[in-house]
């Protein structure tokens, strides 16, 4: 019988080249989205939807993400002092319990499948989530890796001897797929949920074997390690994830699911913008005037442009 998953990893060795030169000093996955770093978004995320244990795969100058999940005294002594409840319990409630989170290092950047691997021995033999920090998700209800861990239990009762694997998806335009990695497939198995038989990286316009593509969420076997450890550089001299999931689909079950919600890409400049707005936007107590705010800055705008 499959575990439940109670684990997830972030992988957050990435230099964020494409944010310098605010990334020169501070991790990428400590730039605010609203008023969270983003990093902060996608624990979020896990710790709604279930998971236990959080698992953050680090690289150089990257320790001021282990600071922001631990305790600081001084901070919290000075708000009590001034007496900001508010405050306190919002850093209470964003804090994980004691002995919830690890730390290991990814030495070289040798690509999201060589960063995954660097995690397990920390998982060990359990399924776990996988969550890329440069996507975060404005969900419709449910967070999104809760809505994966749902699927996934109902996926487990139905298949008790196999070894289930989910894949987040979300539905672009035909002619956008070039851009993404996209799944092939094999059947429908439910209501937003398809068994896959291919993932393409970027395939050729005209070639695509879907218009889903894979937005950066996970849950996969333990087995995964086995492969990328032997796993030879694909892309971008590199080991590939994706390369390691199609070797393991030839002996379990992979799913997709398209989840209720919209991705955004941080790892973008565009993404990242549209991300502050989105999410502000979603906030009672932004959203209005916020609203109201970017009303402004439109008509500005395009009275700017009527009159060049």
């Amino acid at each position: 019988m499959s575990k439940p998953i109670r684990k997830a990893i972030f992988p957050v060795a990435g230099l964020g080249t494409r944010f310098l030169p605010a990334t020169k000093a501070m991790p990428k996955e400590m730039l605010t989205v609203v008023d969270r770093p983003i990093i902060q978004h996608v624990a979020d995320e896990a710790r709604t939807g279930g998971i236990e244990h959080f698992i953050f795969v680090t690289g150089r100058n990257k320790g001021v993400i282990e600071d922001h999940f631990d305790r600081q005294f001084e901070l919290e002594e000075v708000l009590r002092r001034r007496n900001k409840q508010e405050e306190l319990l919002n850093l209470e409630t964003h804090l994980p319990k004691p002995g919830a989170t690890s730390f290991t290092r990814q030495q070289e950047p040798l690509g999201l499948g060589h960063a995954v691997w660097c995690a397990h021995d920390i998982v060990g033999r359990d399924p776990f989530a996988l969550l890329l920090p440069d996507v975060i998700v404005l969900p419709d209800g449910e967070s999104c890796l809760g809505q994966m861990i749902r699927v996934y239990d109902g996926l487990v009762e139905k298949y008790p001897e196999a070894k289930i694997n989910i894949i987040a998806v979300e539905e672009v335009a035909p002619e956008e797929t070039s851009s993404y990695g996209v799944v092939g497939l094999a059947g429908v198995e439910g209501d937003r949920l398809w068994r896959i038989d291919s993932m393409v990286e970027k395939p050729a316009k005209g070639t695509s074997p879907s218009n889903l593509i894979i937005m950066g969420r996970y849950i996969l076997q333990p087995e995964i390690f086995d492969i990328l450890r032997y796993q030879e550089r694909g892309a971008g001299n590199e080991i590939q994830l994706t390369d390691a999931m199609r070797t393991l689909m030839q002996d379990q079950l992979f799913f997709a699911y398209k989840f209720r919600g919209k991705s955004y890409d941080c790892g973008s400049k565009l993404g990242f913008l549209t991300a502050n707005v989105a999410f502000a936007l979603a906030r009672s107590d932004l959203g209005p005037k916020f609203g109201e705010e970017l009303k402004k800055l439109a008509a500005e705008v395009q009275a700017k442009k009527a009159a060049e």
